[in-house]
């Protein structure tokens, strides 16, 4: 069984790998560990072969500690564990059958064992006839075959595949995985190490994903994706721009034009509502009953529902009026009188053109 409990790791560079990993295989389970380049795989892989120990947390291998185990007791926590290599790392002046059988003899097996078990192991993964050859001589699938063989050969409880369909075709990788299951399908826990999501998308197996030092997902099915942070971003924009729009069409119904990004007590200078037009008679009432010396704008009113096509914004009224009475008024309510007075003072200023006119004749 393999468990990593809340394990960190630091390197002496000060990178931070790994930042709580948890996850327990079982024993004859098929497991994808899958992420992207620099989520940690290969630390986590470094740490089941005792190449690198934990800062903290624990990492069990087979009843082995990782974080406590002695320095001679290594080998025998590797016997345990058979490693299959993305580039093989076969010894290239060795036929196939010696570079299996020397995993052997350096275990101390004897001869007559040797022979039995890597003929067995060539045999299984599909190489026998390959025996007398050396690597050089071999394609790129029979040289991963040869590797998966050498890790086999030592009948390990578990196999860790670090990338193994990294330099095969769709075809090879895809025979590499169904020898890999079958081997599990005998009872060796097989966990697969890759970034290949159109093979882990094949096999209805565990998948354990990790990304930043951190396990993100673990659960059976298809290749974990993390979410599109662009597209959540661009969805959000969406959303905020429906909000507006929403906003913009409450506002016109209730006759009230919403400021762009002012401060409070201000408005733009084009900040202006079309307002209602009177009868002529109603305006020339309405300016000859306002108060001599006083400014007409003595009532603040909400300008009625803007119409299809809003007229162009009025010039500037100039801000002549007394201070005291502007200072009877908040920002809001004297641009509000001044759009409900604007048709006033312009028929007020016709009239007294009109009075001119008379007297020049």
């Amino acid at each position: 069984m393999i468990k990593l409990q809340d394990v960190f790791k630091t390197y002496e560079n000060g990178t931070r790998a790994l930042k709580g990993v948890s996850m327990t295989i079982e024993d004859g389970e098929f497991v994808f560990i899958v992420g992207p380049s620099g989520s940690g795989k290969s630390t986590i892989i470094k740490m089941l072969t005792a190449e690198i120990r934990p800062t903290s947390g624990q990492v069990m291998v087979n009843n082995f500690d990782v974080g406590t185990i002695k320095q001679r007791q290594i080998p025998y926590l590797r016997r345990t564990v058979g490693v299959v290599f993305q580039d093989f790392r076969l010894i290239e002046n060795k036929t196939v059958y010696e570079n299996v059988a020397f995993v052997m003899r350096a275990v101390g097996a004897p001869q007559k064992t040797i022979k039995k078990r890597v003929s067995y192991v060539l045999n299984l993964v599909g190489v026998l006839h390959k025996a007398r050859r050396l690597p050089s001589e071999l394609s790129g699938g029979e040289q991963q075959r040869v590797a998966i063989a050498r890790a086999l050969v030592n009948n390990p409880e578990a196999i860790i595949a670090d990338e193994p369909t990294g330099n095969l075709d769709p075809a090879r990788s895809l025979e590499l995985m169904m020898l890999l299951e079958k081997i599990n399908s005998m009872g060796t826990t097989v966990v697969v190490v890759t970034h290949a999501r159109e093979i882990v998308d094949q096999f209805s197996k565990r998948v354990i994903a990790i990304d930043g030092g951190m396990v993100i997902s673990d659960k059976t099915g298809g290749y974990y994706v993390r979410p599109d942070i662009t597209k959540l971003t661009e969805e959000a924009r969406q959303q905020a721009s429906a909000s507006a729009r929403r906003r913009k069409v409450l506002a016109d119904e209730l006759g009230v034009t919403l400021p762009e990004q002012e401060d409070a007590g201000t408005a733009s200078d084009d900040y202006a509502e079309p307002v209602e037009e009177r009868e002529p008679e109603e305006e020339q009432k309405h300016v000859e009953e306002a108060p001599a010396g006083e400014s007409l704008a003595q009532e603040s009113v909400l300008p009625p529902p803007a119409p299809e096509a809003p007229p162009e914004p009025p010039d500037p009224v100039p801000q002549n009026a007394p201070d005291e009475e502007a200072a009877a008024f908040d920002p809001m309510d004297d641009i509000f009188a001044e759009l409900d007075i604007l048709p006033q003072l312009m028929m007020e200023s016709d009239r007294k053109k009109q009075g001119k006119g008379r007297d020049a004749e």
